[in-house]
């Protein structure tokens, strides 16, 4: 949406009420719930405890889904991290948002520029527009929508203080040499530069030479950690928006060594040696539940501190993931069943690749152990946000308001959920009410649907097309009409189609 229209749109005092004055809206601020919203990265649907994983330790995500609501149909933007973080600030699903894929500025080496291609100047999102109505806004962790100096880098996107990577690709090392504070450089001492996707022949003679050589002293989550929870007591006095985008437990596998001891040595029988990208482990599917762990850990902190400042009751806190468990990297996604009987995994639109965990705590507002079975998705975040906190919004979200949902009071009118995803193969998916319509291969011109009805086969094993011709025509319409071609993302199949 053009930004202009937005602002002219928010000047309407008569229907927005933004001509009040500044003291207006600070006492109005006094009554809305602080944010805290926490994502992780590549976490898979079954790899939390209460979303039934039985063997990494979970407790205090499963404490926060006693104490609040599993969101058991909530779906990511994409099936990759950029476009999943650019739904969630904009509030557009892939058919329309501007960031539909992890389009990259620089290379990998040390010296190459840093991140994603970039938000436009023009893009309203969801920390902006908490702003308007007296938030103070923080995110760390991994921001992947704009680079050093950029149009969206994320002091310029409405948040007021950032630390943590820029760039997606530096984040593949939870190593660094560096993290961003802001528009600078925070130089981690003790961190050497190495490259995140190395290979070797044959396992190091012992699990010190695999710390010596592919880990440092500062480890990224930690710093970012402590940097949130410094920025959380500066401003608990006041409406805050927390977002918290971890980089667990994207691969590499990295860990601190007393998590990754804590788990059995009989689950590792050979190393991992980085033969299917990022870096080797001598104990890989130990150092996954390990970092999937700290991450749990992480949450519990933050809920411990929102209990010590005396806010945790007036804050709302999300848990979810912007993607499925990934399908390399030494990540062991059968051995966990991370996805349980879902099908794909990252970088597929079928069920394991977008279908998240997600857990809402809102302390007198949703029901302690309730369970929702809506659909929903990321891009609701926005419109669902700025409604309970009365803020202003872009008056055409392809989201919808969760809170009748969390609150129990009824369910927002939906038609569908629109998905595309134009890298690897190049897919797009539709989700109606109990069917759920794919294509892939649409690089090769592929535009085949195959249908699945997700009710009785959650696991995508049976296209029943054939069985309901009148639902795959109404599939392919939606596919039509829910999108716009983007020339940064293209897709030629379905570009030429609309003309």
């Amino acid at each position: 949406m053009d930004r202009r229209r937005f602002i002219a749109g928010m000047g309407a005092a008569s229907t927005l009420g933004l001509a009040a004055s500044q003291d207006s809206v600070d006492a109005q601020s006094a009554r809305r719930p602080n944010i805290v919203l926490i994502m992780a990265d590549d976490l898979g649907y079954r790899e939390v405890g209460c979303f039934g994983q039985e063997l990494i330790r979970t407790p205090h995500l499963d404490r926060l889904a006693s104490e609040g609501m599993r969101l058991e149909r909530f779906y990511s933007g994409s099936p990759v991290c950029a476009p999943s973080r650019c739904a969630l600030m904009t509030g557009l699903h892939t058919g329309h948002c501007y960031i539909r894929g992890n389009k990259e500025v620089g290379g990998w080496g040390p010296e190459e520029p840093e991140g994603q291609w970039p938000l436009r100047a023009s893009e309203i999102t969801l920390p902006e527009c908490l702003k308007r109505v007296g938030y103070v806004t923080g995110a760390f962790g991994k921001w992947g929508l704009g680079g050093p100096g950029s149009s969206g880098h994320p002091c310029n996107k409405g948040i007021d203080h950032f630390y943590g990577y820029l760039c997606q690709r530096v984040a593949h090392n939870y190593y660094p040499t560096h993290l961003w504070r802001n528009h600078d450089v925070d130089v981690l001492g003790g961190n050497e530069y190495f490259a995140a996707h190395q290979r070797i022949l044959e396992p190091l003679p012992s699990e010190d030479d695999y710390a010596k050589r592919f880990a440092g002293e500062a480890y990224a989550p930690e710093e970012i950690q402590r940097e949130l929870e410094g920025w959380l007591r500066q401003n608990a006095h006041r409406p805050f928006f927390l977002y918290a985008p971890s980089t667990i437990p994207h691969v590499a596998l990295q860990a601190p060594r007393e998590l990754v001891e804590s788990y059995p040595r009989d689950w590792d029988t050979e190393p991992y040696l980085g033969q299917d990208a990022y870096l080797p482990h001598p104990r890989p599917r130990a150092a996954y539940a390990a970092m999937v762990t700290y991450l749990d850990q992480s949450v519990g902190r933050i809920m411990a501190l929102l209990d010590e400042l005396g806010v945790a009751d007036n804050t709302i806190v999300i848990f979810t993931s912007d993607n499925g468990t990934a399908p390399n990297g030494g990540c062991d996604r059968r051995f966990f069943q991370s996805l349980g009987e879902l099908r794909g995994a990252k970088m597929t639109v079928y069920e394991g690749g977008i279908r998240v965990p997600t857990i809402v705590r809102w302390p007198g507002r949703v029901r302690p152990g309730s369970v929702s079975q809506v659909h929903g998705a990321i891009w609701d975040l926005l419109p669902t946000l700025t409604a309970v906190c009365e803020a202003p919004a872009p008056s055409r979200p392809d989201g919808v308001d969760l809170s009748a949902v969390w609150e129990e009071r009824g369910e927002p009118h939906r038609e569908y959920l629109y998905f595309e995803y134009p890298e690897a193969d190049q897919q797009q998916a539709v989700i109606l009410e109990r069917f759920k319509g794919v294509r892939t291969h649409l690089r090769d011109g592929n535009r085949t649907v195959q249908l699945y009805d997700l009710e009785n086969d959650p696991g995508e094993t049976q296209d029943v097309a054939a069985e309901h011709p009148e639902v795959v025509a109404r599939v392919e319409a939606i596919m039509r009409e829910a999108r716009r071609p983007s020339t940064l993302f293209p897709i030629p199949a379905l570009d030429d189609m609309e003309g």
